[in-house]
């Protein structure tokens, strides 16, 4: 497995809205990230995650399941409904971790489901993956 922080050209430009109703989890996930100097975004519960995508659409998103209001579930569903966000790439970060909730989070749509407590490598190696296969970014 390869442990070195991923990096590119334009890592600046990459940026990531990380949504968890939980503070503490989102403040880790950035923590975890930070090797790949990504621009953080925040969002606490769905409706704000779908609003802040509808203003500006991140280069990934890495989305708990449950939270109050619109889930994790729903979020994915309105943005794979929707044909400017139906592509972009979406990491379920959840302790949800039933056969059920998984087969269900990528029969919507997500392009990974990592689950809590997060190991942060399997947290890397998803976005790099996904950064790859959506927009041909490479390690330098």
């Amino acid at each position: 497995m390869n442990t070195q922080p991923y990096s590119h050209t334009n890592r600046g430009n990459t940026s990531v809205l990380i949504v968890d109703d939980v503070p503490i989890n989102v403040t880790l996930i950035e923590k975890m990230l930070t090797p790949f100097h990504f621009s953080i975004r925040k969002a606490y519960d769905g409706q704000t995650a779908l609003d802040m995508v509808a203003e500006q659409k991140p280069s990934l998103i890495i989305l708990d399941l449950m939270m109050p209001g619109i889930s994790g579930y729903d979020v994915i569903r309105q943005l794979r409904n929707n044909d400017e966000t139906k592509k972009l790439p979406i990491i379920i970060v959840s302790a949800l971790n039933s056969h059920e909730d998984i087969v269900k989070g990528f029969n919507l749509g997500a392009n990974d489901f990592i689950t809590k407590p997060i190991i942060v490598n399997r947290l890397h190696d998803s976005i790099k993956t996904q950064l790859d296969n959506t927009y041909g970014i490479e390690n330098e």
